[in-house]
């Protein structure tokens, strides 16, 4: 067998902690002291009438709700009024993007609009009210007053408000989902209680028995007539209701001819890894059906009576996870792992108004209970994602994967064709989770490819841009994919959708973890798909960072000009680390390729959804270690990397500071080999949590990838073995990678 050159890991041998001095000119205020003052002084008392007017059970223990807005220059972390707050007894239980024209800016300059953070602030009614009585007499020394000027506007929130798409409500009598301003352990023992007992004092009885908790929030489902939501709303911990949407319907996208005639040739192997444990959440699998060879069919508790479309479903996802798409008179290959199907769904999506809470409860048990190392999930709400609101599917879901320590991909959806003007096109809700891959779908398997016109698009929510991170094949009309059908005969069927193209990534995943084992853990595993995308011109909202490599070899075998190496690293809060590129031992010639993906996983805040992930990493590409901007310079001067591949925003579309809490980064970029010498990566860790400056010391776990690709150096695999011998390795699988296969399918093509 030919030499390979196998993936180079142990990259975060080569890097160290280093100290970077920071500093910054002091802020001007867009308003002196006494503007601020006398500016928020008519809207604290306003803000004071409107709560004063609510019924008493609408304020539980005297407890209210009312936002600041941000004055848009005031947004980072280290801005945040915490003094202020805690002068006036009040405290930060939420957040969310807004755009605002400031009635002043700075320096003069002239005002425009653009995007902040309007917070919720809780309190006592009378705190509320004490602030407004007394700000009149305030003075610059009084305590919190220098934080005045962060503060654009002050009110109080009306019912009306808080409703979202309410009159999108198929009936006169529907189910909504109530989002509340508290955590589990204070919404439990209080809010939720008397939160019964107002709704009961308008004549409702509402169950609430089931709910979800996630960072800040309560999510509550509620059958209410439509003509009596506002007065649900007068609840003041109440933060948004909308109707409860439908699970998406598990059918095609696409229109196929059925059941083919060809037979599926299935492996009789057992799977490359046994001990892999994956978990898939669907339909389900009929018994005794040829798939549970490699698949357990499990019942998630409480499911009721299975039902013959969504087994059709269960069975496809399962066939693309176990064998990608299948093709025609050619045998299946051989499974990388056992996967688990728990079936979480019992009924037609949209025939039961509480289905989409009960299968979220069903996946929560799951996840709770049981260790995957890999998890897809080709279903979730028929609902696009809110930029100002975070659903409780997607709340729940990035909690559980904040650990890094699972695999997960979501389907982006089939609404790809939908409305534009109201954005029902774009990505589905879980898809917006920051911690799991959100996958889309190619239309071919071949070259000429693009998206897949059902596959809904982004960009996602901010942080969490790029939505889908990347996309696979996932069929179309002409080129349908091909799953084994859902009878007991092992034949193909055609389909189509991106529910087959997210199994298809999870099985990529699977595929290296079974032949290289634990020694990439599932952060590693995640940066490696995106870093080995096949790149297109095609904008970023359509396909994310690129399409799925068509091949393991792809991943984790390099040409003899090129290395890839792995660094799998741990970086403390504040601190910066330094991670070198090893590079030959002989200078550049000709252009040089360097390409990047950082990944890391991050607790999240779900009621702060501008300031969604708890941590940031800054990356500062040094090229050179003679170049220097000023002479008395500490460091090597840097140069643009990641933020050369960002997509690009109209002003005022982004935060100034949003790309540093992007979890997932990936650029490529061409340099002069001359213009490279000991070139590094500076990491920095920001930390925050609920939108301002979290001290506690801290570690994230990393993942960073990094490939360089010289020409004129054929043999710079070599070269690099060689002179980092004693700090990387190849990683040797533990098990022989077939020698690739043609992947052209096109004499298979149905």
């Amino acid at each position: 067998m030919s030499k390979r050159n196998f993936l180079l890991a142990k990259g975060e041998r080569l890097a160290k902690d280093i100290v970077v001095k920071g500093g910054g000119q002091p802020k001007e205020p867009p308003y002196t002291f006494a503007e601020a003052r006398d500016r928020l002084k008519p809207m604290l008392a306003n803000v004071a009438r409107r709560l004063d007017s609510l019924p008493a059970a609408a304020c539980p223990d005297d407890s209210a709700v009312a936002s600041v807005t941000l004055n848009p220059e005031y947004i980072a972390k280290s801005y945040f009024p915490s003094d202020l707050l805690h002068s006036v007894g009040l405290t930060s239980v939420g957040s969310r993007p807004k755009r605002v024209k400031p009635a002043k800016r700075s320096r003069g300059r002239e005002p425009e609009e653009t995007l902040t953070t309007e917070m919720f602030l809780m309190g006592t009614r009378a705190a509320f009210r004490d602030w407004s009585e007394d700000i009149g007499q305030w003075r610059p020394t009084h305590a919190g007053a220098s934080q005045l000027p962060t503060i654009e506007t002050v009110t109080a929130p009306a019912p009306s408000e808080k409703l979202i798409h309410v009159e999108r409500a198929d009936e006169d009598k529907a189910v909504f989902e109530v989002v509340l301003h508290t955590g589990e352990q204070r919404g439990e023992d209080f809010f939720v209680p008397k939160f019964k007992e107002y709704c009961e004092s308008l004549g409702l009885a509402p169950p609430l028995q089931r709910r979800f908790y996630a960072g800040g929030l309560c999510f509550l489902e509620l059958e209410v007539p439509r003509d009596r939501i506002e007065d649900v709303a007068a609840f003041s911990l109440v933060r948004a209701i909308r109707p409860m949407p439908a699970l998406r319907m598990l059918r095609p996208p696409i229109r196929t001819a059925g059941v083919s005639k060809d037979i599926a040739i299935l492996p009789t192997a057992k799977p490359v890894d046994p001990k892999l444990r994956s978990v898939i959440f669907d339909g389900g699998l009929p018994k005794g059906h040829p798939l549970t060879k490699w698949a357990t069919p499990v019942d998630a508790p409480g499911v009721g009576p299975a039902n013959d479309e969504l087994l059709r479903h269960g069975v496809g996802v399962t066939s693309a996870f176990l064998f990608g798409h299948l093709r025609a008179n050619k045998d299946a290959p051989r499974p990388f792992g056992p996967v688990h199907h728990y079936r979480v769904i019992d009924t037609v999506p949209g025939q039961n108004p509480y289905e989409l809470y009960e299968v979220l409860d069903r996946i929560e048990s799951v996840l709770t209970t049981s260790k995957y190392d890999f998890v897809n999930l080709s279903l979730g709400p028929e609902l696009p994602i809110d930029d100002d609101e975070v659903h409780a599917w997607t709340a729940v879901l990035d909690e559980h994967f904040s650990n890094g320590e699972s695999l997960a991909a979501v389907a982006v959806g089939n609404g790809g064709e939908g409305d534009v003007a109201i954005a029902a096109n774009r990505v589905q809700v879980p898809a917006d989770c920051v911690n799991a891959l959100a996958v889309g779908a190619a239309d071919t398997p071949g070259a000429g490819w693009a998206r897949a016109s059902y596959s809904s698009v982004g960009p996602g929510r901010s942080p969490g841009l790029i939505k889908p991170d990347l996309v696979a094949f996932g069929g179309s009309t002409p080129r349908p994919f091909l799953v084994l059908s859902h009878d007991n005969a092992p034949r193909l069927e055609p389909t189509g959708g991106t529910s087959f193209s997210a199994p298809s990534v999870i099985r990529m995943g699977t595929g290296v973890r079974a032949h290289f084992g634990d020694r990439l853990n599932p952060l590693a595993l995640r940066a490696l798909l995106i870093h080995c995308v096949e790149a297109a011109d095609i904008p970023h909202a359509e396909i994310g960072w690129g399409r799925l490599a068509a091949d393991l070899e792809d991943i984790v075998v390099c040409p003899d000009d090129t290395i890839r190496v792995v660094y799998q690293g741990i970086v403390s809060a504040s601190k910066y680390i330094r991670a070198p590129i090893p590079v030959p031992d002989i200078p550049f010639k000709g252009m040089v390729t360097v390409k990047a993906t950082l990944c890391y996983a991050t607790k999240v805040d779900p009621h702060h959804p501008g300031n969604y992930t708890r941590a940031g990493l800054d990356v500062y590409f040094r090229p050179n270690e003679d170049v220097f901007r000023d002479d008395d310079a500490e460091h090597a001067s840097t140069k643009s990397f990641f933020g050369k591949s960002r997509p690009r925003m109209a002003e005022g579309e982004l935060r100034h500071d949003s790309w540093k809490w992007e979890n997932c980064q990936h650029a490529e970029n061409r340099y002069r080999g001359r213009s490279l010498n000991a070139p590094v990566f500076d990491i920095h860790y920001n930390a925050r949590a609920e939108g301002h400056n979290d001290s506690r010391s801290q570690k994230l776990k990393y993942a960073l990838v990094v490939s360089v690709t010289a020409k004129r150096v054929p043999d710079l695999y070599d070269r690099v073995v060689r002179r980092y011998r004693t700090q990387l390795e190849a990683l040797r699988p533990v098990i022989e990678i077939p020698v690739r296969v043609d992947t052209d399918d096109t004499e298979g093509s149905p």
